[in-house]
């Protein structure tokens, strides 16, 4: 299981960065946004700085960096995404586009920034369809995004969108579970496209990142709030709490 952190706030990257069981980190608009106002490119460029100086120089090329447009407008994507390379000068950098969106084409920008060398994390995909196509089109990095998946299986709102979609045979029920999701595009992708990883995100538990791992995500991205439930358990607590209370009976 390889850990990336999912976040833009500098204190818990460094914190994460520090633990040393990071290989990764994933940013977003709206994580961005959570912290206060500023330009874009130099809080990225805060982010790289940290990895400087927390990642030994030997894993640094490893390491991996997604940072997302902020953008729907082909051209826009496409200098975005130039920009941030050009910029940030990061070797493992990955572009976060966005799989095809209300009629926006990005398949077509997603192969032509990898037809150019620039690495694309292809996210919010929610079926096994997206990413597979997202891969054919040269994504490094496909994102099933673990909870929404659950969440478009029961959300009351949507309830309409799903029954056509199960009723014209382009999705099976089964397609909302996102274990089922992830385990048949590690299945085509191996067979098909080796190159490219999967990354579950939003998840939302320690099970849901246990889970996505044993369903065959290369990679789960995980806020810090999770990956904090993920590290801690109450006998842990209590035996290291006895570990000490028995030395200082011990040694008194």
């Amino acid at each position: 299981m390889r850990l990336f952190i999912d976040t833009a706030k500098l204190e818990d990257i460094e914190w994460g960065l520090k633990t040393g069981a990071m290989r990764g980190i994933t940013t977003n608009p709206s994580l961005l946004a959570k912290e206060p106002k500023g330009n874009y490119l130099v809080h990225l460029g805060k982010i790289v700085e940290l990895i400087k100086q927390h990642v030994p120089l030997e894993n640094r090329k490893g390491f991996s960096l997604s940072v997302e447009v902020f953008s729907d407008e082909p051209d826009e994507i496409l200098a975005q995404a130039r920009e941030f390379v050009e910029k940030l000068q990061w070797p493992a950098l990955a572009v976060k586009v966005h799989i095809d969106h209300r009629g926006r084409d990005n398949l077509v920008l997603i192969n032509q920034l990898s037809r150019s060398g620039i690495s694309v994390n292809c996210t919010a995909c929610m079926t096994v369809y997206q990413a597979m196509t997202a891969a054919a089109a040269g994504a490094r990095y496909v994102s099933l995004l673990w909870g929404r998946i659950r969440d478009g299986g029961i959300e009351e709102k949507f309830a309409k969108e799903r029954e056509e979609l199960i009723a014209s045979g382009k999705l099976r029920k089964e397609d909302f579970d996102p274990a089922v999701a992830v385990k048949e595009t590690r299945i085509l992708l191996e067979r098909f496209y080796p190159k490219s990883k999967i990354i579950a995100g939003s998840v939302r538990t320690p099970s849901d990142v246990k889970d996505a791992s044993l369903a065959g995500a290369h990679i789960v991205t995980v806020q810090p709030k999770v990956l904090r439930e993920m590290f801690g358990h109450f006998k842990t607590d209590e035996i290291v709490d006895q570990f000490f209370s028995d030395f200082k009976a011990w040694s008194n």
